[in-house]
């Protein structure tokens, strides 16, 4: 046996006041309430609900003079800190389930007479427990160290520490998480990182610069792979040459045409197959801001997992950095979509309630994928389950990481590696030229991993959806996704060839309708004006109930056959925030300007009855196929899988870009 490191304390780069609590906690632990006291009624569900979300922070903070360096803080005489945080806390549960190891070693380094450790642990339930404690007493300093069993921790829990200062300033200069494990897992893998870059020059150059100078994650790397895909190049980047002189050699820039994310990603998952010297190939997302402390972390975490696993970091907002996007995602069965699991909650602030205060982060999530903005695969996984399929972009990531379980292979989304992103909240992709991916990778994936016949609630919820869009009046969106539908119906052996061109034919075809023609400038739609006002004055931004809902969805499809309002055709009625166009208020008008969710632009819609019925007749028809066919279709699409994700159906697609010379031969 030899030891190994696990993780380390680490404190925020550039000593980040945004993102401090995600590394060190000022606050005492406030505990949610369990939802076994609360029962089974909805409406103390529902209170219970809000409470959780409630914000237990007390307002007190910790300067940023405190930070002494990227392992080292400074603890104010007499006041305590609790490192029992996100990227602090050891995740017990996760190193108990998936890895070979079963006991580990706090060591902490104290420096400061008087101060005290104390390592506290927690159990699935969130309620915390007291487990040992040190002080250096009256020496000036400490080094303590602490044996813990990982053996309680099979359905959740972690272990942390707090420091308490004496009657002088305690700075903890360092703690590490260190575990004997067998012989042949002493040395570290190593990792080819690949990034998808489009038209985010500097967005990715910043990113190259920021691995490159982390000298703890050096060694971890074999090569950074960036596949261009843009005409504005990372290399033109004023941040480029900085991140370029930081890599060296271990930088390779690989230009292609715009394939999307999984055509970048599968150049990537082919390249480090072929060089065959990286343990790993980690997907990264050129946009994010990294800690590369968690690159570190899922490479070890990696090496001493069971079998092969694929390990997954967690997105924060770049925008509001201590809110995490979800803990961790699954596709529902029954209507395969992906979500969080069950009582995860998604957009959480742990600057408001961070862990030790939330009973549900201690239970530990399981996942069917995790998304590759941040994602480590073993070269094995590559090698035996395939590449990415053809998708463009949207579910190439869970597709593979439906089809990586189906062959044995885990997912597991590993707290303390995280990168932070622009959230899905903040896009409107169910609407723009992306709603054609969705709709059809959704149902490409359905076909091959769907459990259930015909798919589920599958076929039925895109009916549902595909009537709400055009009652929406958003009819440029409705037919991308008949497109869609209609090419998923062609087989499998299209998605390679229409890789590097259907986005431009999705564009040019949508620039036909009125819905999908932005507008930046408010004067550029005509005033507002309506033939008679609202009902009652009735604020129609009010959420109806759930009946109101029903009625509406069974009325509305046959208010669209009327004839619209005149005045409609050249004014609008209402301006609609994009938080407020749901499909039950955009159907009471005839016309209307709806701004989008990223808050730059706006469309001007229309109600159009002629195009209402051929649209619907239309649906109709290719959902009720859809039924008939399911069975047949999923045959094809599965007995095609692994070619079309094969390196060699790859090397075809690639050809272009490649040429006739051996793949990997040299910079493109």
């Amino acid at each position: 046996m030899t030891t190994r490191l696990l993780q380390r304390q680490i404190l925020p780069l550039d000593r980040d006041f945004d993102v401090l609590a995600l590394y060190v906690d000022p606050d005492d632990a406030k505990l949610d309430a369990d939802k076994y006291e609360i029962g089974g009624s909805r409406a103390a569900k529902a209170l219970n609900n809000a409470a959780i979300r409630q914000s237990t922070a007390s307002g007190v903070t910790i300067h940023p003079d405190q930070i002494e360096s990227r392992t080292a803080l400074r603890v104010v005489q007499g006041e305590r800190l609790s490192f029992g945080t996100y990227f602090n806390a050891f995740p017990a549960s996760y190193w108990r389930r998936w890895t070979v190891v079963t006991d580990v070693t706090l060591t902490v380094h104290l420096r400061g007479r008087g101060a005290a450790v104390i390592v506290y642990k927690s159990m699935a339930n969130g309620r915390s427990q007291r487990v040992d404690s040190a002080s250096t007493g009256a020496e000036a300093e400490g080094t303590f160290s602490f044996e813990l069993p990982l053996k309680p921790f099979v359905d959740g829990g972690w272990y942390w520490y707090n420091v308490v200062a004496g009657d002088e300033d305690v700075v903890v200069e360092s703690a590490e998480w260190t575990a004997e494990v067998p012989e042949d897992r002493a040395e570290h893998g190593t990792v080819d990182l690949a990034i998808t870059t489009m038209n985010r020059a500097d967005f990715c150059a910043k990113l190259l610069g920021q691995i490159g100078d982390d000298e703890v994650l050096r060694p971890y790397l074999d090569t950074v792979f960036v596949m261009e895909q843009g005409t504005q190049k990372v290399v033109d980047s004023p941040f480029f040459p900085k991140a370029e002189g930081a890599l060296g050699s271990l930088l390779r820039v690989i230009e292609q045409g715009n394939l999307g994310g999984s055509g970048g990603y599968a150049r990537g998952q082919l390249e480090s197959v072929r060089k065959g010297t990286a343990t790993y190939a980690m997907m990264m997302d050129d946009d994010v801001v990294c800690e590369p402390e968690g690159i570190v972390r899922a490479v070890t975490f990696g090496d001493l997992a069971r079998r092969p696993t694929i390990v997954g970091g967690h997105m924060f907002s770049i925008y509001s950095r201590s809110r995490l996007h979800s803990f961790g995602e699954i596709v529902h069965p029954w209507r395969f979509w992906w979500q969080s699991p069950p009582d995860v909650y998604s957009d959480w602030d742990f600057a408001a309630r961070n862990l030790r205060s939330s009973r549900w982060l201690h239970k530990r999530v399981d996942v069917d994928f995790n998304g590759w903005f941040m994602c480590l695969i073993p070269r094995q996984v590559l090698e035996e389950i395939g590449l990415s399929l053809p998708l463009f972009l949207k579910w190439d990531d869970s597709e593979f990481g439906l089809r990586a379980k189906a062959a044995g292979f885990p997912t597991v989304t590993f707290p303390g590696a995280a990168v932070w992103h622009v959230p899905w909240t903040d896009k409107n992709d169910a609407l723009d030229w992306q709603a054609y991916f969705h709709q059809r990778n959704r149902f490409v994936a359905a076909l091959l991993h769907s459990q259930y016949p015909k798919g589920g609630r599958l076929v039925r919820e895109s009916l549902n959806h595909q009537i709400a869009h055009l009652v929406s009046m958003q009819y440029s969106t409705a037919e991308l996704r008949l497109m869609a539908m209609e090419d998923v119906l062609a087989g499998p052996e299209g998605l390679h060839a229409l890789l590097a061109t259907r986005l431009a034919d999705v564009n040019a075809f949508r620039k036909q309708f009125s819905d999908a023609r932005l507008e930046a400038d408010p004067d550029a739609f005509p005033a507002v004006r309506r033939e008679k006002p609202p009902r009652k004055g009735k604020d129609a931004s009010e959420v109806p109930g759930r009946l109101a809902q029903l009625v509406s969805a069974g009325l509305q499809p046959l208010r669209q056959l009327k004839a619209p309002r005149a005045l409609s055709r050249e004014h609008p009625e209402a301006e609609v925030r994009a938080m407020d166009a749901k499909w039950y208020r955009l159907a009471s008008y005839d016309s209307a300007v709806v701004s989008m969710n990223d808050g730059t632009s706006a469309a001007f819609y229309q109600r159009d009855p002629e195009q209402f019925r051929d649209l619907m007749k239309r649906t109709l028809a290719i959902h009720e196929r859809y039924r008939r066919e399911w069975p047949q279709l999923a045959e094809q699409y599965r007995a095609s899988l692994a070619h079309i994700t094969s390196p060699e159906a790859w090397d075809e697609t690639f050809r272009p870009w490649t040429g006739p010379s051996e793949m990997g031969s040299g910079d493109d």
